[in-house]
């Protein structure tokens, strides 16, 4: 079929160059694959669970158990770091939460 030869160097070169693609392949999935941030308006999940994203405008008469310093960033399901502005949450799975948000699954962080 083919006779010709191909150099050893060119076929190494080759091989080094696929090797050095995997890695940015493998960023550029992992960037598609970022979590969306949650929105309360249109996630039947959110909505149910009463998902707001300012603690503040958490209405008390629909919420009476809503405290002021409760917040999803001083949760138990907080997934980020207090100072986080926003973090996933294991209530809310593949989504962002706002660190200053709220909803009705809020439980304390432990100490």
């Amino acid at each position: 079929m083919f006779d010709q030869k191909m150099p050893r160097r060119t076929v190494l070169k080759g091989a080094l160059a696929g090797l050095a693609a995997i890695p940015v392949i493998g960023l550029a999935t992992r960037a598609d694959a970022a979590p969306a941030m949650l929105d309360p308006n249109t996630d039947a999940q959110a909505k149910s669970l009463g998902y707001v994203v300012d603690t503040a405008k958490v209405d008390d008469k629909t919420n009476p158990m809503h405290k002021p310093d409760q917040k999803c960033a001083n949760c138990a399901q907080y997934q980020g770091k207090a100072a986080d502005a926003t973090a996933p949450c294991t209530i809310f799975a593949g989504k962002l939460v706002a660190g200053a948000g709220w909803c009705k699954v809020w439980v304390k962080k432990p100490a």
